[in-house]
């Protein structure tokens, strides 16, 4: 599974090629060994096997400046990748991830400027970034082949009702990690179809994502289980107290009581 940010691969699929005017030659000239304006300045005319060298140096620096030029370098090969991901593409969305870039990345889902097996890259992006995506791109991804987009596509989905239809269905997934996914979802929701995935998830690998999920549905059962969380995985502790005070229901305030209590001996 995805996790919140993802740091930047250096892999080399089969991708799309441009002729530049001036291509770069990596044995001479380093990406490092340039000026923050040199680097952007180079980005559009980047070739297959310069992406990654460019993005990694990109996001290190952390150049916030060059999200638009990263975002037009994706854009440039709109209509391509059916088959195969485009080298530029993945290695653009893992430098907008590293910056930051939420609202590039929406519109070059909006845009479906990255197709076929690109699309983990960019649903990835978005679930990192935090992105709302427009329902209908939404379901797309929710129904996608690749179990790897469904479940990132979960981390993106926010209320509506056939966003919730498809979550519900992903529960029984033949996939762990995407009905995990659509049952954590469900349960940011206030949603309880994914109670049961988010509890098993809580005694088997709890963390402070399960912990805030599960507390957002929790019936009085989840309340014990997760004062229970909270005095097994002191580091938790913290998190648990939070999530219970906002409960503000007399058993969710006598197990945070317990807790203090214990853990104050």
């Amino acid at each position: 599974m995805m996790t919140t940010s993802r740091q930047l691969d250096l892999f080399d699929p089969p991708g799309m090629t441009e002729a530049a005017p001036e291509r770069l030659s990596w044995g001479a000239i380093d990406p490092g060994s340039l000026s923050d304006a040199a680097l952007i300045a180079v980005i559009p005319r980047l070739t297959q096997h310069e992406a990654w060298p460019v993005a990694r140096e990109v996001g290190q620096r952390g150049l916030v400046a060059a999200v638009p030029v990263l975002e037009a370098l994706c854009r440039r090969f709109k209509g391509f990748g059916a088959d195969y991901e485009i080298t530029e593409q993945t290695a653009s969305l893992s430098a907008l991830t590293v910056l930051g870039g939420r609202d590039a990345v929406t519109r070059l889902i909006e845009a479906d400027a990255i197709q076929g097996p690109g699309a983990r890259h960019a649903i990835e992006a978005a679930a990192a970034l935090g992105c709302a995506l427009p329902a209908p791109r939404l379901l797309a991804f929710l129904r996608h082949d690749d179990p790897a987009v469904r479940a990132a596509s979960c981390r993106c989905a926010r209320n509506g009702a056939a966003v919730i239809v498809a979550l519900i269905d992903l529960l029984a997934d033949l996939h762990p990690a995407v009905s995990f996914q659509a049952a954590m979802a469900l349960c940011r929701m206030g949603r309880r179809e994914g109670a049961a995935i988010v509890s098993r998830a809580l005694a088997a690998a709890p963390s402070a994502e399960i912990v805030v999920a599960l507390a957002a549905v929790a019936d009085e059962d989840d309340v014990v289980r997760l004062g229970q969380t909270a005095l097994s995985r002191p580091e938790l502790a913290e998190v648990v107290l939070v999530a219970l005070d906002d409960l503000e229901t007399p058993r969710a305030m006598a197990v945070a009581a317990g807790i203090r209590r214990r853990s104050s001996l």
